[in-house]
């Protein structure tokens, strides 16, 4: 790829941080380095690799005429998503899914989230009777994959959302996403309710959770499963508190991204490590 506009920003301030740093170094409620770089591919309406520190997803939106049979007259289009992993995105190598015959219930899991917290900040009705698929495969995973996948999904979905309006497929006086939407990860580590897990941080959490909310602020889905024992009413409001004020960062990363000019390959930094506000070419 060529060299492109990198633009680098500054995290959002933190609230409460411990005095204990985590293994990485950061702060309870610290996110780790986010990428987000949009047009990654030359294929696709929209494409966009995200990045949450060494969790490194492909999100593809392809926008096509046309929705599926039971949907036809309804005026109303539709968005879904499909969730994969290439084979050596972890450790060690898996099978691919497709050879193996049968997609994993873990996979459905994932992609029906994904396509539900799409179709939450759309207005399927101002789509018109068009399809936009979301394609997230991931080629490195580190935790958090599926929150990952959430996020960079949404970046690609409103670049396919420009490109139907561009085209004349989609009404330009008509708002057709109504939010933005990101997800992120939260845990209870040692005894501490901590923001963004990586892998190391996951398979020793008491409790892990994955939360979806929308750029104003309000939750589309929270995942919790105490994995060791179970957390209390306080703990609970105090990962949610902690889920607001890391998908809050990330929806300040995406717009920043969503507002760079059109047609350049373009990458916004934010997170644990980011420098302040920079433009470089």
């Amino acid at each position: 790829m060529t060299s492109d506009p990198t633009v680098t920003t500054s995290a959002a301030p933190a609230t409460g941080r411990a005095a204990a740093p985590r293994g990485d170094g950061r702060a309870v409620d610290e996110l780790r380095p986010i990428s987000i770089t949009r047009r990654y591919l030359d294929a696709g309406e929209g494409s966009v690799l995200v990045e949450f520190g060494g969790t490194k997803v492909l999100c593809v939106a392809s926008f096509t005429a046309g929705v599926p049979r039971w949907r036809k007259g309804s005026g109303e289009g539709w968005v879904t998503a499909e969730y994969a992993m290439l084979p050596r995105a972890t450790s060690s190598r898996s099978d691919r899914e497709s050879v193996r015959g049968k997609v994993g219930g873990r996979t459905h899991e994932i992609s029906r989230l994904i396509g539900r917290s799409l179709r939450a900040i759309i207005d399927v009705a101002a789509l018109g009777e068009n399809t936009i698929v979301l394609d997230c495969d991931v080629l490195q995973a580190d935790g958090g994959t599926r929150t990952a996948s959430v996020t960079g999904a949404y970046v690609a979905l409103a670049d396919a959302v420009a490109w139907g309006i561009a085209q004349g497929s989609v009404d330009a006086r008509k708002v057709v996403l109504r939010d933005s939407v990101s997800a992120v990860s939260v845990g209870v580590v040692g005894g501490r309710p901590v923001l963004d897990l990586p892998y190391e941080e996951d398979v020793r959490a008491d409790t892990d959770m994955n939360v979806v909310v929308t750029g104003s602020g309000s939750f589309v889905e929270v995942q919790g499963t105490a994995e060791h024992a179970p957390f209390d009413r306080a703990e609970l409001d105090s990962l949610l508190d902690l889920a607001l004020v890391g998908t809050s960062e990330l929806a300040r990363v995406q717009r920043e991204v969503l507002a760079l000019p059109a047609g350049e390959t373009v990458t916004v930094r934010g997170g644990a490590q980011a420098a302040g506000p920079a433009v470089t070419a």
